[in-house]
């Protein structure tokens, strides 16, 4: 079984998939993974463009301490 990824609230994802009794349940729990994830990738995105515009502001400050 591999490693539970810190995000991943597995007890509360089985929970709800346990309460999924019903199709209307089943495609609620279906569109909060959706909706999770997508959460995620943004949050990614975004700590993946702070650090693009951090080295890219060292990069100047070093780039302008040599002159």
């Amino acid at each position: 079984m591999r490693k539970q990824d810190v995000g991943f609230d597995y007890h509360r994802y089985h929970r709800l998939l346990t309460e999924a009794d019903d199709e209307d349940k089943r495609l609620a729990l279906i569109d909060l993974l959706i909706e999770e994830q997508a959460r995620d990738r943004l949050a990614a995105q975004r700590a993946s463009d702070r650090a693009a515009m951090t080295a890219r502001t060292i990069a100047n400050v070093l780039k302008a301490g040599r002159n």
